[in-house]
């Protein structure tokens, strides 16, 4: 019998098991649902229940003396995946697995899903649109950043597993001053042609131009403050001192560019207002400002999408926030946010009083907030009638909702307030319904030890130069390990363990942990890492290549504490999934990847499978490791890594 997940049998037996010995027993106590949880210890069996306490209660009876009875009448043979029930400790119940049933279940199921083994489908599919990276299009993707399309990836494939139809997205952030900052630039230079990769090229052009931006900014401003050591005047010359330097490491490392920069940029007395008008001009739609900036943002993307096609991460809409200014869908929300109550004029500023939402709606506690906690207010309008990043995101998170059920933002924690001021806003608009299905994915920072990343400074290291150093440190493992390799094996293999490693380093730490990026933890063989899961996968499928497969098979010959401990695991694998998807928890399935592999690593040293005897024990034990290939190559597509066949 094939079964989509056979742990999930074996719980429904234990379940079913004690509901009709508790009915029998009892039949004026409704068991409706029940948990059946793991034993911390295997001597325990694979599922316990604690019911027996809870009824004891309701009856005033002794747990153990009630546990005992319901044992006492079960009937075993009508639940082929129990092999016993015991009473433990007080009053627990617990199951034991026949493993001989289990193993059967299991290993043939996965061998006929194969490759979608595990992957249990929803009962209520939605459509759903998984919107990430979302990045600022004027400098690359750097290593800071890079969590955030894996991550989104990771949720839209194990969304698309689960049977959702899901939307992948990047909302292109091209309104703003750092748009302005780099079409000014740009624009100074006579608009050149990129001397290499263009989103590097566009990167380049903004650090240098915001640099020349601040220091003339920071002179003047120095300059008209009051002559002497006033605490202020002290703070704009530490500032300023710090451009300066940087401005000396930049002209050091691309003298050319900076020095022509600067020498465009020269006349232009107040380059802050040139900027500010540019922005302005860019987010009203003006023609000459719309050409400028979208030529220098295509130029970027062009670069942003090489890298993301590079990490094989890909997008079905490519959504361009200026559409939103452009299409009056921003002025005419803030004509309905106007008209709600909540908003008020502070000077030439337009505010959203997102705290009387808050409190109106009784959402703090859901917003896990503080009953105490004023929400800062978010200011939609500012003094120069320039709108803010939330303020757009209204009607474009309005216009998601019309292609999909639940929207999922995956955004960097920092941004937790103003995703919560967005959503405050949707409720104050009366789109409750939408607010509740609105989800703000957060996830730490990415740092790198004594390296302080900022893309306006210039001070970042790219995706791609990581990407780059990640295939470079593989090829040398795969020299090592398998020197006999043809030379286009050797650089399709280190391109698949490289990037498969910077993946699993993003995502099997915690979200709400950030992640300290090392190449040692990265690039590992031996323990949790990618590496370390694809070569335990390489291992199965050196030994399939080796055994010759066979239907002489004897599910009871798999007695080895090991052996079941691996059929435990693999039976777990939709459970683990369903869990994963369902709570949006990719590093759940990174665990499971690197405890498989751990498992299957004892079995590859402890037990011979080739020359396994009897012959049917050799067979079995193939097509375990079979059955464990599969599971490692299906758990590291979710999270978008691939198992190469040999390292």
């Amino acid at each position: 019998m094939v079964s989509v997940n056979p742990f999930g049998d074996f719980r429904e037996n234990c379940r079913d098991a004690l509901r009709e010995s508790i009915t029998q027993l009892f039949p004026s106590i409704s068991v409706e649902s029940f948990l059946l949880d793991i034993p911390p210890n295997p001597e325990f069996g694979e599922l316990a229940s604690t019911i027996c306490f809870e009824l004891g209660r309701q009856m005033e009876k002794k747990p153990k003396k009630m546990a005992k009875q319901i044992v006492d009448i079960m009937e075993m043979d009508n639940f082929p995946l129990i092999k016993a029930v015991t009473v433990a400790g007080q009053g627990y119940v617990n199951f034991y697995a026949n493993f001989t049933a289990l193993s059967k279940t299991t290993i043939e199921s996965i061998h006929s899903l194969d490759t979608t083994y595990g992957f249990v489908k929803t009962n209520k599919p939605k459509r759903i649109i998984v919107e990430h990276t979302s990045s600022n299009p004027m400098s690359p993707i750097h290593i800071g950043q890079a969590r955030n399309p894996i991550l989104g990836d990771s949720l839209a494939r194990l969304l698309t597993a689960r049977g959702h139809t899901v939307f992948r997205h990047f909302y292109i952030d091209d309104v703003g001053r750092q748009s302005a900052v780099a079409a000014y630039g740009y624009q100074k230079l006579g608009k050149p042609s990129p001397k290499e990769k263009p989103d590097h090229y566009i990167g380049l052009i903004y650090t240098l131009t915001s640099c020349l931006i601040e220091i003339n900014r920071l002179k003047k401003e120095t300059e008209k403050s009051i002559e002497g050591a006033s605490e202020t005047t002290q703070l704009m010359q530490r500032q300023l001192d710090e451009w300066l330097s940087i401005a000396a490491e930049l002209e050091a490392k691309h003298p050319k560019l900076f020095n022509q920069l600067l020498e465009k940029t020269m006349k232009d007395k107040d380059k802050q207002t040139l900027v500010n008008n540019l922005n302005r001009a860019y987010e009203i739609g003006k023609e000459k400002a719309r050409v400028l900036v979208r030529e220098v943002c295509h130029l970027s993307l062009e670069g942003i999408r090489e890298t993301l096609i590079n990490a094989e991460i890909f997008f079905d809409s490519w959504d361009w926030e200026s559409e939103f200014a452009w299409n009056s869908d921003v002025s005419k929300i803030l004509n309905a946010l106007k008209k709600t109550g909540y908003v008020y004029q502070e000077g030439p500023v337009l505010e959203f009083d997102a705290n009387k939402v808050a409190e109106d709606f009784r959402l703090k506690e859901k917003l896990g907030m503080k009953d105490d906690y004023e929400i800062p207010s978010l200011t939609l309008v500012r003094s120069d009638g320039t709108t803010l990043y939330t303020t757009r995101d209204i009607p474009y998170t309005l216009w998601k909702f019309r292609i999909a059920e639940e929207v999922i933002n995956v955004v960097g924690m920092e941004q937790k307030l103003s995703q919560q001021q967005l959503k405050l806003a949707l409720w104050g608009l009366g789109y409750a319904e939408k607010a509740k299905n609105l989800t703000h994915f957060s996830y730490n920072l990415v740092t790198l030890p004594g390296y302080k990343m900022s893309s306006r400074k210039g001070r970042y290291i790219s995706f791609d130069e990581v990407i780059e150093e990640a295939v470079k440190r593989a090829r040398e493992e795969v020299e090592t390990r398998s020197p006999q390799l043809p030379e286009a094996e050797k650089q399709k293999i280190s391109k698949i363990v490289g990037i498969g490693a910077l993946k699993y380093a993003l995502v099997e730490v915690d979200p709400i942990k950030p992640v300290v990026f090392t190449w040692d933890r990265v690039i590992n063989f031996e323990r949790n890492s990618a590496p370390y899961i694809q070569y335990s996968h390489a291992r199965a499928c050196s030994i399939l290549k080796k055994a010759t497969k066979s239907k002489r098979l004897n599910f009871s010959l798999l007695v080895e504490p090991m052996e079941r401990d691996l059929i435990l695991t693999l039976a777990r694998f939709p459970e683990v999934f369903i869990n994963s998807a369902d709570n949006l928890k990719p590093s759940a399935i990174s665990d499971y990847a690197n405890l498989l592999a751990d498992k299957f690593n004892s079995f590859y040293n402890a037990l011979s499978v080739i020359g396994a005897k009897p012959k049917a024990l050799s067979n079995t034990r193939r097509a375990l490791v079979e059955a464990v290939s599969i599971v490692i190559r299906n758990s590291l597509n979710l999270i978008g890594i691939k198992a190469p066949l040999r390292m």
